[in-house]
């Protein structure tokens, strides 16, 4: 105003201000206090935890604006309040009476004592000043991570705990994951392996010539003691038979009777089918347990070629030696077929499928070429398989190398040519 000397002093040509206080009660208003974070949100700790942070950036922001407004505001009050205790009150009431003639009164219910307003605005410049120092230091609080609410610190390292323990008890999951994959890997491995020898070795056989012998078929069984160990077993089994031709190389000079030279056993019939010399009966043929006498003499250590024919058909049967008919006979198991999955077993007589042999029933010699097929072969077809004119292999049982195992000391040898045979008749 210009009501005084000193007013027109300190201020500039032309400005203007009116000194209003501010009641106590309202020193708070505009001036709001930044929220402060909700707790025990339905967020999840992390998110809530982001939220915190970006609202206390927030707020600083805010706060920064406020306290320099404020300053601003501070300022111009302390110059103006200087302006107004500068007057003494009789010039001061006249300015302001001068003020309020000259146009609309803005001064509301401001008291008239000067004395009175510079006590309410002392008061209220208090109070501003108290606000900004509380406003300065919750600045400095939330710019410091440690200053966090300490239920929210204690929140997040627990939370932090738990994620470090699900952490570590993924990996050592993940850890126990790869070793039991290592495991399985290697056992895995090591079936290929097994698997791909075994083929190796099967390859090499067939470019060997599908056997350790020039043919898979040039080979003989050995059986040199009488004992209940000693066999040899056809891996393959017979199907149901209403016919069959057994033919067979062997040479023996065991005494009294070289024993079993074959038998087959199924369940329920240990003697299915049975080539038998045992003791001093003659040798015989057991189909079904039935028996029937063959003419063969067989028994003086040189090779001999054994076939042997029959049909359900009457049980009708033929007995050759050396690619003769010897004998011919009926009634041996009429109308029996050869039962199916049986076990065949080379020099030992089966009282159970497939064991309990007798060593006093035991071929002792050496065989080759048993053959089995399911007709009965006409006596040209034995005379020529004999004298080494024709190989026909047997079409159900035939004998290569492959199909035949060996236990309890027999043996595979090479087997002398089918002529040499021949001469030792």
């Amino acid at each position: 105003g210009r009501g005084s000397p000193a007013g027109e002093q300190e201020s500039p040509p032309g400005s203007r201000f009116v000194c209003t206080s501010l009641p106590l009660d309202a020193a708070g208003a505009g001036c709001p206090l930044p929220p402060v974070p909700m707790q025990g949100g339905a967020l999840p700790p992390e998110e809530e935890l982001k939220a915190t942070v970006l609202q206390l950036r927030e707020t600083v922001l805010q706060q920064k604006e406020t306290i320099g407004s404020q300053r601003e505001a501070i300022r111009e009050l302390t110059g103006k309040l200087s302006r107004c205790e500068g007057a003494d009150g009789k010039s001061a009431a006249g300015a302001w009476k001068n003020e309020v003639g000259k146009g609309k009164d803005t001064m509301g219910d401001l008291p008239r004592d000067p004395a009175q307003v510079i006590d309410q605005l002392s008061r209220t410049m208090q109070t501003l000043k108290d606000r900004l120092e509380s406003l300065e230091h919750q600045l400095r609080a939330n710019v410091s991570y440690a200053a966090l609410p300490s239920d929210l610190r204690e929140m997040l390292q627990r939370r932090l705990g738990d994620l470090e323990r699900q952490l570590l008890s993924k990996v050592a999951e993940l850890e126990d994951e790869k070793s039991l994959l290592h495991n399985e890997t290697s056992a895995h491995r090591q079936k290929t392996e097994t698997a791909l020898n075994a083929l190796l070795e099967r390859v090499s056989e067939l470019e060997k010539g599908n056997s350790a012998f020039k043919s898979p078929d040039e080979f003989k069984v050995s059986l040199p003691l009488r004992t209940n160990y000693l066999y040899g077993k056809i891996k393959k089994t017979l199907p149901e038979l209403y016919a069959f031709t057994v033919c067979l190389w062997l040479r023996s000079s065991a005494s009294p009777g070289i024993g079993t030279p074959f038998s087959y056993a199924v369940p329920g019939q240990a003697n299915e089918i049975v080539l038998i010399e045992w003791g001093n009966n003659p040798i015989e043929l057991l189909i079904n347990d039935k028996v029937a006498q063959l003419p063969l003499f067989i028994s003086d250590g040189k090779w001999h070629h054994i076939c042997i024919t029959w049909t359900t058909r009457d049980g009708m049967w033929e007995a050759f030696q050396d690619g003769e008919k010897l004998g011919t006979g009926e009634n041996l198991a009429p109308w029996h077929p050869i039962k199916p999955g049986g076990v065949l077993i080379l020099g030992q007589e089966q009282d159970t499928v497939g064991g309990r042999f007798d060593a006093t029933q035991a071929f002792v010699g050496e065989m080759s070429q048993f053959n089995i097929w399911d007709r009965v072969l006409k006596a040209e077809d034995i005379m020529n398989i004999a004298n080494c004119s024709i190989n026909m292999p047997g079409n159900i049982i035939p004998w290569v190398d492959n199909n035949v195992d060996v236990f309890g000391g027999a043996t595979k040898w090479p087997v002398e040519t089918c002529e040499e045979r021949l001469l030792d008749l």
